[in-house]
């Protein structure tokens, strides 16, 4: 197990060692952009993730769940790459489409690879825990690199942000190598027996995993509630223009978004231990999360920007925790397709996001609009412990 969550925690977290993310709005911005094409970008980038999120998620029940993560990979450094070499408006935009396809190969393919494995292990209960722990590597990284592209801006403005972080997702492809090759609950061998071809076996898995959210009411809530929950980490995209907006110099910005990230981090880590959580609680976190982000983003400055990650983390917490019992309602036939369709809809949800911030935005200020957006996920605090499903005892399977 040890060996196991190093692995897992390696790959997540090198792949969120990207510099850039404190940067690259005011790199849009600095290049003649204003908030309604920066949304733009936002919109394009999780249109494209939801297109290809449940096809993806479907191959990552029929094909190697490795071969996709190296595409993803693979994927991620050319989207960096076309900003460097192309830094307008187009240039972004095709970056962002490789970034979203990149994005939905991984979506549901990671999390099923080590639910798999777990499962194969008798050690599914330890599934938040490890998935708390590879998030939390992911905020530690995105902490670090958003430090250090302060320093590297002087060093060397934008170009050196960029190709250092392209660097860093060539790294990470290589670390996809030592993730282990998690048997499927429908063996290859059984597969191969059948004689199915690739695409029948596609179609099947695309019909499984779609049917379970039609026909398994538990399923159908968990999916919207670990969506929703997603769907609210969004906001950060916008942590960057609302730091700059309130007095921060740019080289002074990533040191105001990293505080947030800390927020992330420490919700991360110990998603382990709020694993049994009930609804109730799980509302009340909501709720609490979304006033600090709400009354962060209108102070601004360094308490502000505190508040925001305190209520961030504990959304990022609630958020694993949602996904880790969705995977425990889950019949396991289609595991990744199931996982995609919760990625589609947080992407649905993230559209509708930056569509209010480009409207928004023609009428008011950034922590203004911080501060509105955050207002419904008190209704998802409200309807919370109706969505989510009752912890699962260590070592017992869900009754259907």
């Amino acid at each position: 197990m040890t060996s196991l969550s190093a692995r897992v925690v390696a790959y997540a977290s090198v792949r969120e060692f990207v510099p850039l993310y404190g940067l690259y709005a005011l790199l849009f911005e600095d290049h003649g952009l204003d908030t309604r094409s920066i949304s733009s970008l936002f919109v394009l980038w999780s249109v494209v993730a939801f297109v290809s999120e449940v096809p993806s998620g479907a191959w990552a029940d029929t094909v190697s769940r490795r071969g996709l993560l190296f595409g993803s990979g693979a994927l991620l450094t050319a989207a960096f790459t076309m900003w460097l070499v192309w830094p307008g408006y187009w240039g972004f935009a095709l970056g962002f489409v490789l970034w979203g396809i990149s994005e939905s190969m991984k979506s549901g393919t990671f999390e099923a690879l080590v639910y798999d494995e777990l499962a194969a292990r008798g050690c599914e209960h330890r599934y938040a825990a490890i998935m708390g722990y590879a998030n939390a590597g992911e905020m530690t990284c995105v902490f670090v690199a958003i430090l250090t592209a302060a320093p590297l801006f002087e060093l060397g403005g934008y170009a050196l942000v960029g190709w250092v972080s392209v660097a860093i997702t060539v790294v990470d492809i290589a670390l996809v190598g030592t993730l282990p090759a998690a048997p499927k609950v429908e063996e290859a061998d059984e597969i191969a027996g059948r004689g199915d071809t690739v695409l029948v076996r596609y179609m099947s898995s695309l019909r499984a995993g779609t049917s379970e959210i039609r026909t398994d009411r538990v399923v159908r809530r968990s999916v919207v509630l670990a969506a929703a929950l997603l769907a609210c980490l969004a906001f950060d995209e916008y942590f960057a223009l609302l730091a700059h907006e309130s007095g921060a110099e740019t080289g002074f910005v990533p040191v105001l978004v990293a505080l947030t990230a800390v927020g992330q981090v420490v919700g991360a880590a110990t998603a382990g231990r709020t694993a049994t959580m009930s609804g109730r609680t799980m509302g009340a976190v909501v709720i609490v999360g979304s006033a600090l982000i709400a009354g962060g983003a209108l102070a601004g400055g360094i308490a502000g920007f505190t508040a925001i990650g305190v209520g961030y983390g504990a959304l990022h917490n609630t958020a694993i925790v949602a996904e880790a019992r969705l995977q425990d309602t889950m019949s396991g036939r289609a595991r990744a397709t199931v996982s995609s369709v919760v990625g589609l809809t947080s992407e649905v949800l993230s559209v509708a996001v930056f569509a209010a911030y480009a409207i928004g935005s023609l009428w008011l200020p950034m922590a203004a609009l911080v501060a509105v957006t955050v207002l419904p996920l008190v209704g998802l605090g409200v309807v919370a412990p109706r969505l989510l499903p009752a912890a699962r005892p260590a070592g017992t399977e869900r009754e259907r």
